[in-house]
């Protein structure tokens, strides 16, 4: 994040906000600096990947069905904006502790075996973030803890701009496993920046009711059709990325909108049905 912030310093902070006598390594500027960028780049990469999302792959037939919300779409950029304050202030704790050199990112791919190392990094990322989440989300399930997590399942039927409308504690909690990975393992500070933006249009991708998926990546990818049925059924695929933490958890559902001649329209009426024959629509 110190790129980031170098950048900002240069062509913003140090020439038209802080006066000269505050130094670019004061800490409190750092963090006052980083709070900053987490707000509007939190506000920025939710908004401008869901919108586009939104236009372009959302099926707006279903803004017609009986479980989507009046002004759904409103209410869930509202409820994504109100939490970015609440989710930026221990991320900029993060953030800071990382300029300030206590974690373990570096600037060079030599140091630490070149690119090859950046593409085992990645995929360990992937691999930490997967496994963490999924026990995250499944325990925000909890009923003791689930009223943080059940502002996320008001939307039966998601938008892409349900993908961030958590309530503050919920969204930040899911997001830990991204700031802790490079305090625990050497990752390059570039790769980092873009998992981060990776992992933002991730969520939205999930809550796109696009099911379109390779078939030979239909048995392994978490994707919108798993995630779909997470909202409407409740305790199924609270994986992130892939289905193997369902799977060895005992939490997978074959995706229904995967099954023959059911589009999303389908899936949301089977659940209908479903639900109102084993009363889980009341626990939802």
């Amino acid at each position: 994040m110190d790129w980031a912030l170098d950048l900002c310093d240069e062509h913003f902070f140090t020439p038209y906000v802080y006066p000269e006598w505050i130094p670019e390594d004061n800490w409190m500027r750092q963090f006052s600096s980083l709070l900053f960028m987490t707000l509007v780049g939190g506000a920025l990469t939710y908004l401008i990947p869901a919108t586009i999302s939104y236009y372009t792959l959302f099926d707006h037939k279903l803004r017609q069905h009986k479980l989507f919300l009046k002004d759904q779409e409103k209410l869930e950029i509202q409820t994504a904006l109100s939490a970015v304050p609440g989710m930026a202030l221990p991320t900029a704790l993060f953030f800071l502790a990382e300029v300030r050199g206590y974690s373990q990112l570096y600037d060079s791919p030599q140091e630490h075996g070149g690119y090859w190392f950046m593409a085992f990094s990645s995929l360990a990322f992937i691999l930490f973030t997967d496994f963490s989440i999924y026990w995250i989300h499944r325990g925000l399930h909890a009923p003791s803890i689930y009223f943080l997590h059940k502002i996320h399942h008001k939307w039966k039927v998601p938008t892409p701009f349900a993908s961030h409308a958590f309530h503050p504690l919920d969204g930040f909690a899911q997001s830990m496993p991204y700031h802790i990975y490079p305090f625990l393992f050497p990752l390059h500070k570039g790769l980092y920046l873009g998992l981060f933006m990776f992992v933002n249009i991730w969520s939205v991708l999930i809550h796109d009711n696009d099911y379109r998926v390779p078939d030979l990546l239909k048995p392994i990818v978490n994707s919108c059709a798993h995630h779909t049925d997470h909202h409407l059924f409740f305790n199924y695929n609270y994986g992130q990325y892939t289905t193997l933490w369902d799977r060895l958890g005992g939490s997978f559902r074959y995706p229904t909108g995967y099954l023959p001649g059911q589009s999303v329209h389908d899936v949301v009426a089977r659940s209908m049905s479903e639900n109102a024959a084993t009363g889980k629509s009341k626990a939802a």
